[in-house]
């Protein structure tokens, strides 16, 4: 614990004229704010000599119970450990971006028949990769326009390599069969390279290879071919008219504009449109955090330090606002190994990108806005129905299995108007009878809310439970025995035929069950989180169920060993595959005999 009573005249005189990071920390010992500067000493002892703070500043300062500094080589060094702090400590008085998780990526693998696929993670120097995406349905998307055009195959090599006839995919003209050699590996690297080369947006090379290949086709009277060429060129013309931006240069470019709005206090949405290659990809929205007092070029500046932090950059960044370009463009391009240039006034279509980016951040701060209303106004009215003093953070917990079998838990978390699926928990049961809910509620609480009780975690203001008077009753008795039984909790029993509106809500302390109006705010956000939970849960129990039974179905023959089980799959691609075989095609996989076919087809039929 810290003392309260802090000089900051006094520490900050004995601090060093050099570049580095210093952490303020308030008297527990949290982080509340992170910041970088070229003299230390200088920039530490402004926060307690100048009389004309803001009063955003004042109030951070008032907090102050102690500072931790680092010290660094240069002030670039400096930015780049800022916002590794700000990224893992999360301070409240550091605007925040959150995006926690990675971009989606396209991926081509190194193999004699590369695959095509969708990727998010680290990259490496083994395969080829195109992106960032930003979002997954852009990546699927390319996917499926590639697969029409270059026929490249997607499959997992598991399936790939125990192909004995082809898939589907080359039956619909999606795939040129490279498991069973139906395209030799040069002909199917030309197809790679022309997809390589699109990617790269390098479009008019591909459109002149295709007519190129489709005119000698035409010569030697293989129709066929030259037709099948024909429409890969008009399939690639309609994606280039549909997807490449107006000057159709095929450069890597980010578009960076920001809105801010007036509710009360002032929010901001940061609007990133992706152009890769020449293609436009799209844009992806951000809502930062503590936010209050800055500017647009501050909000700006945080978002092009944090969102670049060890991720893929652009080699041009465009913005409108004006931003520090003496630290943040030489960083950037020591980062990427590359000179990146960060223009601050565009002119022409650079403009209107620009525009259209401003203009998507201003209707998406809108929509959020809205959305964030409509929220509130939910949140309040349940709020009122329950007379509860305080309601911002819900938990809601749902059971899931089928007769019994891989019984799953799921908890869900509504807080600060959204769900936030980033908290979202599932739990596998064990240990209990076949189709016991209670039990099982009873098994999930107590494992969510041990930690809890250790003071590990956020506490709930409401839990909600999928449930009726049973399952409200298993849950008192575990929030009682973890003394959390202050938390107010609610069983969530659904109403005749299961229809939305007529649920009641059941609490441990009365008998009397509450039914909402079927119209009423506070319903329909009970309806969102329980419906969530459910989802979440049937989702996890459906994974868990059928790994179960791809294993346990093939257990129970006699002769399957673990090795042979490994082969059975890896070769037909799943225990779906292992079914629609016949004994012939099971009897070609490795350890496996006529007589043993015979008798995996004669169980599992």
């Amino acid at each position: 614990m810290l003392a309260v009573a802090f000089d900051g005249k006094v520490f900050s005189s004995n601090l060093p004229s050099l570049p580095g990071v210093y952490r303020m920390l308030n008297a527990v010992g949290e982080v509340i704010y992170v910041g970088k500067a070229i003299d230390l000493k200088k920039r530490v002892s402004s926060y307690f000599q100048k009389s004309n703070l803001s009063p955003r500043i004042q109030l951070m300062v008032s907090q102050i119970a102690g500072i931790e500094t680092t010290v660094t080589r240069s002030e670039a060094e400096a930015l780049l450990l800022e916002n590794n702090l700000i990224k893992s400590l999360a301070p409240r008085y550091n605007i925040l971006f959150r995006d926690d998780k990675s971009y989606p990526y396209l991926m081509l693998s190194q193999h004699t028949y590369p695959r095509l696929a969708f990727y998010r993670g680290a990259l490496d120097n083994q395969h080829q990769y195109f992106g960032p995406f930003p979002n997954t349905g852009v990546v699927r998307e390319s996917i499926h326009l590639l697969q029409k055009v270059f026929r490249l195959r997607t499959c997992e090599d598991s399936v790939f390599n125990h192909r004995t006839r082809p898939c589907l995919l080359y039956q619909i003209k999606r795939c040129s069969g490279p498991c069973v050699h139906l395209i030799s590996p040069e002909e199917y690297h030309k197809d790679t390279k022309s997809a390589s080369l699109f990617l790269q947006g390098k479009q008019n090379e591909v459109l002149k290879d295709i007519a190129e290949k489709m005119q000698a086709a035409s010569d030697r009277m293989d129709y066929e071919q030259a037709a099948m060429f024909r429409d890969q060129m008009q399939a690639l013309r309609k994606i280039q008219e549909k997807q490449f931006v107006e000057s159709g240069k095929a450069l890597d470019a980010d578009v960076i504009a920001c809105a801010s709005l007036q509710d009360g206090i002032e929010r901001f949405c940061v609007n990133l449109v992706m152009i890769r290659g020449g293609r436009h990809l799209g844009d992806k929205s951000f809502f930062p955090q503590n936010v209050q007092g800055y500017k647009i070029a501050d909000v700006l500046e945080a978002f092009i330090a944090q969102h670049y932090l060890n991720r893929h950059v652009p080699s041009l960044i465009i913005i409108g606002e004006k931003i520090r370009l003496d630290i943040l463009q030489p960083l950037l391009s020591e980062q990427a190994g590359r000179k990146i240039t960060i223009v601050l006034n565009p002119v022409g279509e650079r403009r209107v990108w620009l525009n259209m980016a401003t203009e998507n951040a201003r209707l998406a701060l809108q929509q959020m806005l809205l959305r964030q209303a409509s929220q509130e106004e939910r949140l309040q009215a349940l709020q009122q129905a329950l007379n509860l003093p305080n309601l911002s953070r819900i938990e809601c917990f749902d059971i899931s299995h089928t007769m019994g079998e891989a019984t799953v838990a799921s908890c869900v978390v509504y807080d600060n108007f959204s769900l936030r699926n980033n908290e979202y928990r599932r739990y596998n049961i064990t240990d209990i009878a076949p189709g016991d809910d209670y039990g099982a509620m009873r098994q999930v609480l107590l494992r969510r809310y041990s930690k809890i009780a250790e003071e590990e975690g956020k506490l709930p203001d409401l839990i909600l439970i999928d449930g009726g008077k049973g399952q409200v009753s298993a849950a008192q008795e575990i929030l009682i025995e973890l003394g959390l039984n202050d938390i107010p909790f609610v069983g969530v029993a659904k109403g005749e035929g299961r229809k939305p509106g007529l649920e009641q809500l059941i609490f441990p302390s009365t008998e009397k069950p509450l039914k909402l109006p079927a119209d009423h705010a506070g319903l329909h956000l009970i309806q969102q989180i329980r419906d969530e939970a459910h989802r979440f849960a049937i989702q996890g129990h459906r994974a868990r169920r059928n790994k179960s039974r791809t294993l346990s179905s093939l257990e129970q023959i006699a002769g399957i060993g673990a090795k042979r089980r490994q082969s059975l799959l890896g070769r037909f691609g799943g225990l779906k595959g292992v079914l629609s075989a016949s004994i012939e095609e099971l009897q070609q996989a490795e350890g496996i005999s006529r007589a043993l076919a015979e008798k995996i087809y004669r169980e599992l039929h």
